[in-house]
């Protein structure tokens, strides 16, 4: 990761902190402010050096948002605006929005048919957030995060691109009760094309390490894996949410 220079003006400090801020959400590049826009985030500010290029951009990929921009756009200098984040986006804009309040034990309780993510200690937060653009893909209701890692980190709205406004996406410590059928995503479960999946599942995977924790295991109405050709030992976390995520859509629409 790069590191910030610069002077630290009052809008560098506030982007900044806005990184550790709950209630929060720092957005990297145009298609996460395209993505959070289109589903309602609450916008408090986006910031570039090149109005006219951010403009043109969305007449070309989002025109659905042309009129939205202006109004929220502020102008900053080269050297402010790469001292906003780490690493400023090729796309040079970046916001701040504000995070939706998430009622985890509501949304375990949705009765739709959408499958609700339970991401168990994950590690890796690019893979948090393809895990949310996959879920989002594929009309699952939402997805919940166990551990020290929050899913709302810019690194993981890069990796979703903006997409964590689609659907709940929080952090819980112990999971509130639930009547979902616990569905554990396991190497050593049955072969997903050959299991039926009930209705309603609470998909659990594991970290990409140390895998799902033995009492989530335990408690697991059944076991699932991703067949794989003979050799090859593992799939992205991402990935693996991916098939099981489409492959529940398929079926149940």
């Amino acid at each position: 990761m790069a590191r910030q220079t610069g002077a630290v003006t009052p809008r560098t400090a506030r982007y900044r902190n806005a990184r550790r801020d709950p209630s929060l959400a720092v957005l990297e590049g145009f298609h996460a402010l395209k993505h959070a826009l289109r589903f309602g985030a609450e916008i408090a500010e986006a910031v570039t050096p090149d109005p006219p290029a951010i403009l043109a951009l969305a007449a070309s990929l989002a025109p659905d948002l042309a009129s939205r921009l202006p109004p929220l756009l502020r102008l900053v200098t080269p050297a402010e605006f790469a001292t906003l984040v780490p690493a400023p986006p090729p796309t040079p804009i970046v916001a701040l929005a504000h995070r939706p309040v998430v009622d985890a034990a509501a949304l375990l309780a949705d009765p739709g048919p959408g499958p609700v993510v339970l991401l168990d200690r994950p590690h890796h937060l690019g893979n948090v957030g393809a895990v949310v653009r996959a879920a989002a893909a594929a009309g699952a209701a939402g997805v919940l995060a166990t551990g020290d890692q929050d899913p709302w980190n810019p690194a993981a709205l890069r990796g979703s691109a903006g997409l964590h406004f689609a659907l709940p996406v929080a952090r819980v410590g112990p999971l509130p009760a639930t009547d979902r059928p616990l569905v554990a995503v396991d190497p050593d479960g049955d072969p997903l094309w050959e299991t039926a999946i009930p209705p309603r599942p609470l998909l659990a995977f594991g970290s990409e390490r140390h895998g799902l924790d033995r009492s989530r295991l335990a408690a697991a109405a059944l076991r699932v894996a991703v067949p794989m050709q003979p050799g090859v030992s593992s799939l992205n976390l991402a990935t693996t949410a991916a098939v099981l995520l489409f492959e529940i859509r398929r079926r149940y629409g």
